[in-house]
């Protein structure tokens, strides 16, 4: 099979997979609550595969479908790069933590990655009724609406943030978030830290925020903001200011204005 789809069938696809994701969004907007569930950490981890797997088992089969010969990422945690081809990267419950809690900001995605690089996304918020999508080489869009970043061009003026990829991170990581999110607050606006990355991102391409940077390679949580921000006019790029694939071992999106300023406070730290 060729990894050289034309960007007209990846159009084409892009209505199969907002399908698909949307009907996987009823699965998990039926299970939310706004209470949270479970008390225990073997109690809320329960939930959170409980959620992934009544959503997998209406999603996969159906992306799989859309796009013979292409392949299944398994580990929604997993980092680093995929061999070449065509793997779906699914986060069927992004912002899992929230669902569980009762909080509203989570969603499923599904993006199809082409050798380490995205090339078609959905992300639907079932609880708002928003689909944002994005195809290589045909812009971004939140329903019928084009998405377009921020024209900020000052970092002082800038709402940016950040969050946790994964429970369980090294030390390290911590201290690095940490120190990063001290540096931004002496050089940004308003720093905001939470999760999941997807949501945050879904505000960059959107112009409602600046920027956003995570010390990660988790891949279900960049690669459908990654597109989407770059298909918006945002610059992605890893924190030594190389083009951002799934092989890259940190991540920035931000408006173009303020990238270059975000990138002289975060590369020292990374």
């Amino acid at each position: 099979m060729s990894t050289a789809m034309p960007f007209a069938a990846d159009t084409t696809l892009l209505s199969e997979v907002t399908a698909a994701v949307k009907t996987a969004g009823l699965t998990l907007r039926d299970r939310h609550t706004s209470h949270a569930r479970g008390v225990s950490l073997d109690e809320v981890v329960a939930e959170i595969h409980a959620n992934d797997d009544a959503v997998l088992d209406v999603l996969r089969e159906p992306l799989l479908r859309a796009r013979p010969g292409s392949q299944w990422a398994e580990d929604e945690l997993a980092g680093g790069a995929l061999p070449l081809g065509e793997w779906w990267v699914v986060d069927p419950a992004e912002g899992n933590i929230n669902h569980v809690h009762g909080m509203d900001d989570w969603a499923v995605t599904a993006t199809l990655v082409r050798d380490n690089r995205s090339v078609v996304t959905v992300v639907h918020l079932p609880l708002a009724g928003d689909t944002y999508t994005a195809v290589a080489g045909g812009g971004a869009r939140l329903n019928d609406r084009p998405l377009k970043v921020s024209a900020k061009t000052d970092l002082g003026a800038a709402l940016i943030g950040t969050g946790q990829a994964r429970p369980g991170e090294d030390e390290r990581t911590f201290r690095r978030i940490g120190d990063s999110v001290t540096a931004m607050l002496v050089n940004g606006l308003v720093v905001r830290v939470s999760v999941p990355a997807t949501m945050q991102l879904i505000h960059v391409a959107a112009g409602r925020m600046d920027a956003f940077w995570q010390f990660s390679d988790v891949r279900s949580g960049l690669v459908a903001g990654a597109l989407l921000v770059s298909e918006a006019g945002g610059t992605v790029t890893d924190l030594a200011g190389e083009p951002w694939n799934t092989g890259s071992r940190d991540f920035l999106a931000a408006a173009p204005g303020i990238h270059t300023a975000a990138l002289k406070v975060l590369s020292p730290i990374a």
